[in-house]
């Protein structure tokens, strides 16, 4: 049994669209998308200001890496810490990467205080998490081989032995296979194809 999880994340699989939640007039809608970059998060934010724009505030937080982590909190025009950090807290809480979550306030005329803010985000950026659906991925790193094609015999052996997953492969002449692993498997594999005679591997 596999008992070494220090090489798995979680993610959300698809996005989770306008989840509702109200307080004193005012509406909340809550947004989960599986981004990997600060492009992919422009992209959402502007889609979201163009679908609701004339809310009042758009506020999010993001975090994406698994091992180098990168994380913003942003209020967007609410008090200091009162949107963007509940919102972040909640991606701590369901322990995920990769994600953004962003809620969308339409003002109702009643101000909420500070407090009633905090809870506000937070119980919507809670509620929007619930309804994603959550898996479990694995930090992977990626090596190419490099080797003639008299030896491809051998490399194919291997890679089927250890049931690899292949991502890239260009078989000629002079053939280039890509292959991901596991990262917990890779110092492993590395020295398989290392050990072989004719046979180049290094980590991509």
């Amino acid at each position: 049994m596999d008992l070494d999880n220090s090489d798995i994340y979680k993610t959300i699989k698809a996005p989770v669209k306008g989840v509702l939640y109200k307080d004193k007039n005012s509406k909340f809608f809550g947004y989960a998308f599986p981004v990997l970059n600060e492009d992919d998060v422009k992209n959402q934010i502007e889609l979201l200001k163009k679908e609701h724009h004339s809310a009042r505030h758009w506020c999010y937080a993001y975090q994406f890496g698994t091992e180098n982590i990168t994380y913003r909190a942003n209020d967007d025009g609410e008090p200091s810490n009162s949107a963007g950090m509940p919102i972040y807290g909640q991606i701590q809480s369901f322990d995920l990467t990769n994600v953004l979550i962003v809620v969308v306030r339409y003002f109702g005329g009643v101000k909420l205080g500070v407090g009633g803010l905090i809870s506000a985000y937070k119980t919507t950026a809670q509620l929007t998490l619930e309804e994603a659906f959550i898996i479990e991925k694995t930090i992977n790193k990626n090596f190419l081989i490099t080797f003639d094609y008299k030896n491809m015999n051998v490399v194919m052996r291997i890679i089927k032995e250890k049931n690899l997953n292949i991502s890239h492969q260009k078989l000629e002449l002079d053939c280039q296979i890509t292959i991901s692993v596991r990262k917990k498997d890779a110092k492993n594999i590395f020295e398989i194809f290392n050990q072989l005679f004719e046979i180049k591997i290094k980590e991509i």
